[in-house]
Protein backbone atom coordinates (compact mmCIF):
# COMPACT_ATOMS: atom_id res chain seq x y z
CA UNK A 1 0.00 0.00 0.00
CA UNK A 2 1.40 3.40 -0.97
CA UNK A 3 -0.87 5.78 0.95
CA UNK A 4 0.52 9.32 0.84
CA UNK A 5 0.37 11.16 4.17
CA UNK A 6 2.06 14.57 4.09
CA UNK A 7 2.07 14.91 7.88
CA UNK A 8 -0.12 15.68 10.86
CA UNK A 9 -2.72 18.25 9.84
CA UNK A 10 -4.51 18.98 13.13
CA UNK A 11 -5.80 17.62 16.42
CA UNK A 12 -9.57 17.97 16.93
CA UNK A 13 -10.84 19.05 20.35
CA UNK A 14 -14.57 19.49 21.06
CA UNK A 15 -15.18 22.40 23.43
CA UNK A 16 -18.23 23.49 25.39
CA UNK A 17 -17.81 27.26 24.86
CA UNK A 18 -15.69 28.35 21.90
CA UNK A 19 -15.81 31.98 23.06
CA UNK A 20 -13.86 30.91 26.16
CA UNK A 21 -11.58 28.34 24.48
CA UNK A 22 -10.26 30.58 21.68
CA UNK A 23 -8.88 33.24 24.08
CA UNK A 24 -7.41 30.50 26.31
CA UNK A 25 -5.38 29.07 23.42
CA UNK A 26 -4.46 32.59 22.25
CA UNK A 27 -2.88 33.12 25.68
CA UNK A 28 -0.75 30.03 24.94
CA UNK A 29 0.52 31.66 21.75
CA UNK A 30 -1.91 30.17 19.22
CA UNK A 31 -3.50 32.38 16.53
CA UNK A 32 -7.05 31.94 15.28
CA UNK A 33 -6.36 31.35 11.57
CA UNK A 34 -9.85 30.23 10.50
CA UNK A 35 -13.35 30.40 11.94
CA UNK A 36 -16.33 28.77 10.25
CA UNK A 37 -19.80 27.51 11.10
CA UNK A 38 -20.88 23.96 10.31
CA UNK A 39 -24.16 22.08 10.39
CA UNK A 40 -25.14 18.65 11.71
CA UNK A 41 -28.72 17.52 11.04
CA UNK A 42 -29.80 21.13 10.51
CA UNK A 43 -28.24 22.43 13.75
CA UNK A 44 -25.31 24.85 13.76
CA UNK A 45 -21.93 24.44 15.38
CA UNK A 46 -18.78 26.58 15.27
CA UNK A 47 -15.16 25.74 14.47
CA UNK A 48 -11.91 27.67 14.98
CA UNK A 49 -8.50 26.53 13.76
CA UNK A 50 -5.82 27.65 16.18
CA UNK A 51 -2.23 27.63 14.92
CA UNK A 52 1.12 27.97 16.62
CA UNK A 53 4.08 27.53 14.27
CA UNK A 54 3.24 24.33 12.30
CA UNK A 55 0.86 22.88 14.88
CA UNK A 56 -2.92 23.29 14.45
CA UNK A 57 -5.71 22.61 16.94
CA UNK A 58 -9.27 22.37 15.64
CA UNK A 59 -11.55 23.67 18.38
CA UNK A 60 -15.18 23.01 17.68
CA UNK A 61 -18.39 23.61 19.58
CA UNK A 62 -21.02 21.05 18.65
CA UNK A 63 -24.69 21.96 18.16
CA UNK A 64 -26.70 22.16 21.41
CA UNK A 65 -28.20 18.67 21.08
CA UNK A 66 -24.70 17.11 21.08
CA UNK A 67 -23.23 19.28 23.82
CA UNK A 68 -24.23 17.09 26.79
CA UNK A 69 -22.18 14.17 25.48
CA UNK A 70 -19.12 16.44 25.25
CA UNK A 71 -19.66 17.74 28.80
CA UNK A 72 -19.84 14.18 30.18
CA UNK A 73 -16.40 13.14 28.89
CA UNK A 74 -14.06 12.53 31.78
CA UNK A 75 -10.82 11.13 30.32
CA UNK A 76 -9.98 13.96 27.98
CA UNK A 77 -11.54 15.70 25.07
CA UNK A 78 -9.27 14.96 22.13
CA UNK A 79 -11.65 13.59 19.53
CA UNK A 80 -9.42 12.81 16.55
CA UNK A 81 -6.10 13.37 14.86
CA UNK A 82 -6.09 14.41 11.21
CA UNK A 83 -3.58 13.51 8.54
CA UNK A 84 -2.95 15.85 5.63
CA UNK A 85 -3.44 13.99 2.35
CA UNK A 86 -3.18 15.12 -1.29
CA UNK A 87 -6.18 13.17 -2.69
CA UNK A 88 -9.15 12.13 -0.55
CA UNK A 89 -10.66 9.83 -3.21
CA UNK A 90 -7.44 7.88 -3.73
CA UNK A 91 -6.83 7.58 0.03
CA UNK A 92 -10.38 6.38 0.73
CA UNK A 93 -10.27 3.76 -2.03
CA UNK A 94 -6.85 2.53 -0.94
CA UNK A 95 -7.79 2.22 2.72
CA UNK A 96 -11.05 0.40 1.89
CA UNK A 97 -9.22 -1.96 -0.45
CA UNK A 98 -6.78 -2.79 2.35
CA UNK A 99 -9.52 -3.64 4.84
CA UNK A 100 -9.55 -0.53 7.01
CA UNK A 101 -12.78 0.41 8.83
CA UNK A 102 -13.79 3.54 6.86
CA UNK A 103 -16.71 5.28 8.60
CA UNK A 104 -18.19 7.38 5.78
CA UNK A 105 -19.53 6.05 2.49
CA UNK A 106 -18.23 9.14 0.64
CA UNK A 107 -15.92 11.99 1.71
CA UNK A 108 -17.52 14.79 3.71
CA UNK A 109 -17.13 18.35 2.40
CA UNK A 110 -17.03 21.39 4.65
CA UNK A 111 -16.57 25.04 3.69
CA UNK A 112 -13.42 25.47 5.77
CA UNK A 113 -10.32 27.38 4.62
CA UNK A 114 -10.39 29.20 1.30
CA UNK A 115 -11.82 26.46 -0.96
CA UNK A 116 -13.15 23.90 1.51
CA UNK A 117 -11.97 20.52 2.75
CA UNK A 118 -12.93 16.92 2.05
CA UNK A 119 -12.32 14.23 4.65
CA UNK A 120 -13.30 10.86 6.06
CA UNK A 121 -12.61 8.89 9.23
CA UNK A 122 -11.04 5.48 9.77
CA UNK A 123 -11.49 3.68 13.09
CA UNK A 124 -8.40 2.26 14.75
CA UNK A 125 -8.29 -0.99 16.73
CA UNK A 126 -9.45 0.71 19.94
CA UNK A 127 -12.05 2.94 18.28
CA UNK A 128 -9.70 5.91 17.87
CA UNK A 129 -10.76 8.19 15.04
CA UNK A 130 -8.19 8.99 12.35
CA UNK A 131 -9.21 11.71 9.94
CA UNK A 132 -7.81 11.78 6.41
CA UNK A 133 -8.22 15.39 5.26
CA UNK A 134 -7.58 17.14 1.95
CA UNK A 135 -7.60 20.92 1.96
CA UNK A 136 -8.97 21.97 -1.43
Amino acid sequence: MDLVINGLQHVGIPVTDISVSVPFYERLGFRNVMTAPFEIDGEKGQCSMMQRNNFVLELYQMPPKDMEEVRKRRDGRIDHIAFDIPDVEVAMAMLRKNGFDVVESTPVKLNFWKNGVRFFFVLGPDGERLEFNQIL
